[in-house]
């Protein structure tokens, strides 16, 4: 059996893993753009604030290395140009030598991934103003840094990526402001989480402006102001547009292969797309809640290992399938920590629940010990007591608390089953009563 999978990091060389171990004579190629194979997204932006220094801890994997692990072949710099299902073939061009060449295949992963949202604003197209998706865009902000040495940055965008990079520049000394759309930071938390993280962000001086947007770059040859719909002007050494991303489907729609709702790749639980013998996993592809059950679009590393797991499994007879996500997200600004899970309040009341909200600020472990407050926010279904959704800001312990209500949630938990949670107890690591039980109280009314 011959398997191509089309594009590494996360969802396909996971996918190539497994389909290895579970089939030890089938060919497997994996075919990537980018000159990297396998990296981790989410270090980029503390590549670039220096506290990972070398490169080769964000790309610890070659092709060698998959080649001499797994026996796969790996081929990057080669862009897949087509996919003719008809025939089981792809067409590619080799982007070092330009030779253009056919594979076929039994069968095919698409893991294409997502690419940066690009905004239509003239000057956009100047040198100093970038985007993160990729190492090769983390090096050229690292060297823009090092060459230029900026004072001022505008991030446009104040979700996890953008968040995250207000931190790398920070801690490098540049002056950061932080343009959004929406009437608040992080439009993906409530309001009043919202406005918990402003005023933290304030106060470290991070410049927020809110309920407005980049319209024009202006400055040559680099910009150097930043002008917004509102005529305000923000002057800047740099630009960093971090507007979200959507799914790289440009591959799937010519082969025709059926888009879901989210504008992503329809899949089913064994990652099957509407075309046999075509999977697909990872950014590209569509997730579902296990709350509702409905499709979801949510772009995350872990969920794309996931995805890649099952695919890989199911393309070589396994019987693996994906149970859904939450949406779990975590980051770091600064010396806060922001967490969410499930579904929001106004997320909850969209789909339809009569929810009942716990707001609780509550020390990560006994004061006395040096606990520090977090803000923790939880939703559940009135009439069943059903956990839907939590979010957490604070300086310590949001980790360990995010993954106790996701661990609640995946199982179908009420609020009441929270307050009997046994969970450890000692003052270096949590209070008598931990944060998530208190939540269980409030919420069950106990």
């Amino acid at each position: 059996m011959k398997i191509i999978i089309i594009g590494g990091v996360a969802g396909g060389t996971t996918a190539a893993a497994k389909a290895r171990r579970n089939d030890k004579t089938a060919e497997i190629k994996i075919f990537e753009a980018d000159q990297d194979i396998s990296y981790s997204g989410c270090a980029l932006p503390y590549y670039i604030s220096n506290k990972i220094t070398d490169r080769a801890e964000v790309v610890p994997r070659n092709a060698a290395f998959f080649k001499q692990k797994y026996n796969v072949d790996v081929f990057t710099s080669h862009r897949v140009l087509e996919i003719k299902p008809e025939v089981k073939q792809i067409a590619i061009e080799n982007l070092t030598t330009h030779e253009f060449f056919s594979e076929s295949y039994d069968k095919l992963l698409i893991s294409t991934g997502a690419v940066s949202t690009v905004l239509p604003i003239d000057g956009s197209d100047k040198e100093n103003v970038f985007y993160l998706r990729t190492v090769a865009n983390a090096d050229k902000i690292r060297r823009f840094i090092s060459e230029v040495t900026p004072k001022n940055v505008v991030i446009v965008g104040t979700g996890f990526i953008g968040m995250e990079l207000a931190e790398s520049f920070s801690t490098r000394g540049i002056k950061v402001t932080m343009v959004e759309l929406a009437p608040h930071v992080m439009p993906t938390l409530d309001k009043e989480m919202s406005e918990y993280l402003e005023e933290y962000l304030r106060g470290q001086k991070i410049g927020l402006v809110t309920g407005d947007s980049a319209a024009k770059f202006v400055g040559s040859p680099l910009v150097n102001k930043v002008i917004l719909k509102s005529g305000r002007e923000l002057a800047t050494d740099f630009v960093i547009m971090a507007v979200g991303i959507k799914p790289n489907i440009s591959l799937a729609q010519k082969a025709n292969v059926q888009l879901g709702t989210t504008g992503a790749i329809q899949v089913n639980t064994k990652m099957e797309t509407s075309i046999k013998d075509i999977y697909a996993c990872g950014d590209c592809a569509e997730s579902f809640s296990i709350i509702t059950g409905k499709v979801f679009y949510r772009p995350l590393g872990s969920t794309a290992n996931k995805m890649g797991r099952v695919a890989g499994d199911q393309m070589t007879g396994g019987n693996l399938e994906f149970h859904g996500g939450l949406g779990t997200g975590i980051f770091k600004v600064l010396d806060m920590t922001v967490a969410q899970i499930g579904l929001t309040e106004k997320e909850a009341l969209r789909e339809g629940y009569e929810v009942i909200v716990s707001h609780d600020r509550k020390p990560d472990k006994p004061k006395y010990y040096g606990g520090q407050e977090m803000f923790i926010k939880a939703v559940a279904d009135s009439k069943t007591g059903r956990v839907l959704g939590a979010q957490i800001i604070g300086p310590a312990g949001v980790d360990k608390r995010i993954d106790i209500f996701a661990t609640a949630i995946t199982f179908g938990a009420k609020a009441e089953d929270l307050t009997n949670l046994d969970l450890a107890y000692s003052p270096p690591f949590s209070t008598a009563k931990d944060p998530v039980i208190f939540t269980g109280m409030i919420l069950s009314k106990g």
